[in-house]
């Protein structure tokens, strides 16, 4: 029989949950895809529609393991035998303050940790339960926890910097740097697909361990995964890119890959082709200050020209097509200022609060920052080719739905542990979490 004498326990956990999966989403999403959308790689539409996806995959299919920990293996769990209301209460108060930290923090635009503020939460609920903290080295103790927080960034960063390296140098760098590039890209897709598939098999519901899981079969999955990609990578992938970037066929789009090597045909059998005057790519260096149709820069101070700063579109393939840069419309703009005049009970003043708060996100400009003095910063930097920078846009957006799926896993599970523990414990009548 349920606790019903405890519904207001589990009512303000539920609310406190879904704030604090609302501030996750806000501010560790962007880790994930912020990139991306720097590098103008994807829309913060585009975003908005993969991160539903790969965010409920990550939390749904991998999820468990961590909320499992942080339901369990934070706090010992005896202090509240024979005492379920207070377990009740003591994981309603963890996810009120994490939500309430995770609200502040994303309201003024820190990028902060839910991981490090749901276990802080739970550590400090221990304390005033009189509840012991699993400090010992054990599996999911916050011992364990914390020292992912030093090697995580640590790893990343030499991950990264490898990668980043092997790109510029053996790229970017060198001459006819898109060529190199043609070559490289199925490596680098089927090298990331192998991570992925990887990390799905180890994090899977009731997958072992990856001692457990023996390295044998981890390195077979990788090199199967790997050469599989790669196969795919060179007789669907590369004729895509070869009729588009090559060619200049503005009329592929990304679904037109299956047709592989019909699109080395001189007429390709193109299902919904594009407009054939498009642009094939887009200029990935184009900004507030130099995007002239004609090609010339705007709002270039003296400093930068004595400095030899250019636009990209002079150094550009041909392939590129400049267009005018027209003002962001901010969304105060675009849903708030039509009705601003009007009271603020009225229909349609409502509704465009409503849509301002549904839609702000996925319109406002996050690339286009108007400043000269980040400007003079980037103008000094190198301008590669761009269809060479496009090849790499892909990976990129496959690392960032795999970062994503992992955001899932990891950190939608901290929101969804402590509502978890009181829900089974709600719905037993007695101390459930395991």
């Amino acid at each position: 029989m349920a606790l019903t004498r405890y519904n207001w326990i589990l009512a303000l956990i539920t609310i406190f949950f879904c704030v604090s999966a609302f501030m996750n989403g806000a501010n560790d999403v962007a880790n994930s895809y912020a990139t991306s959308v720097a590098a103008r790689t994807l829309t913060m539409p585009q975003v908005g529609f993969l991160s539903m996806i790969t965010e409920f995959v990550g939390a749904v299919a991998l999820g468990s393991r961590v909320t499992n920990t942080i339901k369990n293996g934070i706090i010992s769990i005896d202090r509240f035998e024979g005492n379920p209301g207070s377990l009740m209460l003591a994981m309603a108060s963890a996810e009120f303050g994490s939500a309430s930290w995770l609200a502040i923090a994303t309201s003024v635009g820190y990028p902060v940790s839910t991981t490090q503020t749901i276990v802080g939460a739970l550590i400090g609920v221990g304390i005033a339960a009189d509840s012991e903290v699993t400090w010992e080295w054990d599996d999911g103790s916050v011992s364990q926890v914390a020292a992912s927080w030093a090697i995580a960034p640590l790893l990343a960063a030499c991950f990264a910097a490898a990668i980043f390296s092997t790109v510029k140098f053996a790229i970017l760098e060198r001459q006819d740097s898109f060529k190199k590039g043609m070559l490289a890209i199925p490596f680098y897709l089927a090298f990331t697909c192998a991570i992925l598939a990887l990390f799905m098999v180890i994090e899977a519901p009731g997958a072992p361990s990856l001692e457990e899981f023996g390295a044998g079969r981890a390195v077979g999955i990788v090199l199967g995964v790997f050469f599989g990609v790669l196969a795919f990578a060179y007789i669907f992938v590369r004729p895509y890119l070869i009729r588009r970037l090559v060619k200049g066929d503005a009329r592929v789009k990304f679904y037109h890959i299956p047709l592989g090597p019909l699109l080395m045909k001189e007429n390709p059998p193109l299902y919904f082709p594009a407009k054939a005057d498009g642009v094939v790519v887009i200029d990935y260096y184009e900004n507030a200050y130099s995007s002239k149709p004609d090609g010339s820069i705007e709002n270039q101070s003296d400093s930068e020209k004595d400095v030899g700063v250019s636009t990209s579109l002079e150094k550009a393939n041909p392939l590129v097509v400049p267009t005018a840069r027209q003002r962001i419309v901010t969304p105060e703009e675009r849903f708030l200022a039509p009705t601003k005049h009007l009271p603020i009970v009225h229909p349609s003043r409502l509704f465009s609060f409503t849509k301002y708060f549904l839609f702000q996100g996925v319109t406002r400009d996050c690339v286009s920052h108007e400043d000269p003095r980040l400007h003079a910063t980037h103008a000094r930097c190198k301008v590669y080719d761009n269809r060479t920078e496009h090849l790499f846009t892909y990976t990129q957006v496959l690392s960032a739905m795999l970062m994503s799926i992992a955001h899932g896993s990891n950190d939608v599970a901290n929101a969804v542990g402590p509502w978890a523990a009181t829900y089974s414990t709600y719905q037993a009548n007695e101390v459930a979490t395991k």
